[in-house]
């Protein structure tokens, strides 16, 4: 908390407030800019993969743009293609069991006088 009164009591000059300034404007537009790419670089491939038009990951720099590219990815119909199986085909069924004499062994009855 003294810290804090102590840095309040030092007013800095105006040429001061106005160099921290400086230096805010130019990298934070830098951070947004990566921050951008970050997001938007995956939502291309996405959106490419899902076979929509990639440039929809654009809708990620218009405000809420980012509500609207999820819900077209969640309910849009994905024009996709099943990867090929290359080759690989299941295994056939095994054939059946041949019948089993019951367990135990049923024995004859013995033959009537």
């Amino acid at each position: 908390m003294n810290a804090l009164a102590l840095f309040l009591q030092n007013q800095p000059d105006a040429a001061t407030i106005q160099h921290i300034l400086t230096i805010m404007f130019a990298v934070i537009p830098l951070f947004i800019l990566v921050g951008l790419i970050v997001v938007i670089v995956p939502f291309w491939f996405i959106c490419k993969k899902a076979g929509f038009s990639p440039w929809l990951s654009l809708l990620y720099i218009i405000p809420l743009g980012n509500l609207v590219l999820y819900y077209i990815l969640a309910f849009g119909e994905w024009k996709v293609v099943p990867a090929p199986t290359q080759g690989w085909t299941p295994q056939p069924p095994y054939p059946p069991f041949p019948p089993q004499p019951p367990y135990p062994p049923q024995v004859p009855p013995p033959p009537q006088p």
